[in-house]
């Protein structure tokens, strides 16, 4: 059965604070995963598709663990699997569906703006922050 998909945030500007503004919805379980991350990413950069192996490589992950992601990426409808023959012997490819790339593009999309977020808010407020410690009574570093 395909995973849920998680509802796609239709503005590009940031939620008001205080209104769930770091939930980053878009963040697909499904794609998060470091390893899946990885093979989505992989094929994203290779149109036409990637041999069991030369994935295997490009992911540093041993066979059983490549085949388990593969699976789930399978059975969520974004990776599609070719059989064929190559040098006398049976190879897989696999590649990104049409609804793969497009959940993929907007997952990116959701990653860029967890990024956008933090370097926004990181720089100004360490200062503020610090500041707020030092002044604060009755608490101290751990």
């Amino acid at each position: 059965m395909p995973a849920k998909r998680n509802p796609k945030s239709t503005s590009s500007q940031p939620a008001p604070a205080g209104s769930g503004r770091f939930a980053y919805g878009g963040l697909d379980r499904v794609m998060h995963e470091k390893a899946r991350l990885g093979i989505l990413a992989s094929l994203a950069a290779h149109d036409g598709g990637l041999l069991f192996n030369d994935l295997k490589q490009l992911c540093s992950l041993t066979d059983g663990n490549l085949s388990r992601h593969l699976a789930v990426l399978s059975d969520a409808g974004l990776v599609e699997i070719w059989k064929g023959t190559g040098r006398t012997r049976p190879q897989t490819m696999y590649r990104l569906t049409d609804v793969g790339r497009s959940r993929f593009a907007d997952y990116i999309n959701e990653l860029e703006r967890v990024i956008a977020d933090a370097q926004l808010d990181a720089a100004p407020h360490a200062e503020a922050s610090s500041r707020r410690l030092r002044d604060s009574r009755g608490w101290s570093s751990a």
